[in-house]
């Protein structure tokens, strides 16, 4: 009888692990997909990092491990957005954290941007979130956002927002939410990273003219009264996009996650990642400094300059402690800031420091 048991308990077992297996993802024809768990998630993944994974970067004393934004506010606060730990603040004289509990939306931060008021708005996986200098307000889906997971913001010249999501976009004029529909491009066969319809990436030209970058669709650029596709067919390295931006001459620089890097002069597109250029095909950031260089982050190699002429590389010979940068900002005191897996860093005197609790800040 005991023995009938043991091969009942044994044969439950073995149905309830088959279901468990079988359920365990969910494929559909537009989205990629997502392993939740932890130990699943492909090595360095920027956009699922948790606790277990992030920890693969630790460094002691460091002010977390896995930092995605820097932004200096007008009052010369330095922010920095992490992943699931929440904000840090620094003042210039402390550094402050806040979470959930302080009212923050959500831990996971991918934008922040500052209103004309001084208001510093920051986008997480949880919605929109507003901070006057004392207390949070939180915007979501029950105001009217389009999806709760924000990946950028802009705010346009007009001071109207543009926010980017995982299901695309919304308008925000600080009273009511608008969903905004950017038609996709067509594309034979798309890669898609993370969700068939997120958005990426937001940038306004000098123009006025908006360019949204997607996940597996290139970028689509929108004038005020149409748009029209930028993709691998108009001459994109890849149609993946991380990261645009516009430089003080007007040359839009392109950051993409399977080809690397290309800039556009208003004429054409030139895609430098190339053994005579830089290497490495997953741009995280790209960064304009006050005398005109180009950064770019790189993952697995590091970080690149470009002076107008030529790329120049720093990396594990300079003292970076990661393989992935996020984020990079040379602060109004000029002192240059990286973000990533590892945490904070300061670059001075062509090297790279790891900044703890302890500093060093100044």
């Amino acid at each position: 009888m005991k023995y009938c048991v043991w091969i009942l308990i044994l044969w439950l077992l073995c149905v309830f692990n088959f279901s468990c297996n079988g359920q365990k993802k969910i494929d559909t024809p537009n989205e990629t997909t997502i392993e939740t768990k932890a130990e699943n998630v492909t090595s360095f993944n920027p956009f699922l990092q948790t606790n277990e994974t992030d920890s693969l970067f630790f460094i002691e004393g460091q002010l977390c491990q896995h930092l995605r934004r820097i932004f200096e506010d007008s009052k010369g606060n330095l922010w920095f957005g992490t992943n699931v730990y929440g904000l840090m603040c620094f003042d210039g004289k402390t550094l402050k954290y806040f979470d959930e509990s302080d009212g923050l939306g959500g831990g996971r931060i991918t934008a922040i941007v500052e209103d004309k008021k001084g208001n510093v708005w920051f986008g997480t996986y949880k919605g929109l979130t507003k901070y006057d200098g004392e207390t949070f307000v939180n915007y979501t889906q029950d105001d009217g956002l389009l999806e709760n997971e924000i990946w950028s913001i802009l705010i346009d010249q007009n001071d109207t927002f543009w926010i980017g999501t995982n299901s695309g976009v919304s308008q925000f004029d600080g009273k009511e939410f608008k969903d905004f529909n950017t038609p996709k491009a067509k594309i034979q066969d798309t890669t898609t990273y993370y969700s068939y319809d997120r958005i990426t990436s937001i940038m306004e030209d000098r123009k006025g003219d908006l360019w949204f970058g997607t996940d597996g669709f290139g970028i689509t650029k929108y004038d005020g009264e149409s748009f029209i596709h930028i993709t691998k067919r108009e001459g994109l390295s890849d149609n993946t996009i991380s990261e645009i931006i516009e430089d003080s001459k007007g040359n839009i620089w392109i950051g993409t996650m399977y080809g690397g890097l290309s800039v556009y002069n208003g004429e054409g597109l030139k895609n430098f990642t190339s053994k005579d250029n830089i290497e490495g095909h997953e741009v995280s950031d790209i960064y304009e400094d006050p005398d005109g260089n180009i950064w770019i982050a790189i993952e697995n190699f590091g970080i690149y300059k470009y002076d107008g002429d030529t790329f120049a590389n720093y990396y594990k010979d300079e003292g970076l402690l990661t393989n992935g940068i996020l984020s990079m900002l040379k602060d109004s005191k000029e002192r240059f800031w990286f973000g990533g897996w590892g945490g904070l860093f300061r670059f001075n005197n062509n090297r790279f420091a790891s900044i703890t609790k302890n500093g060093p800040w100044n």
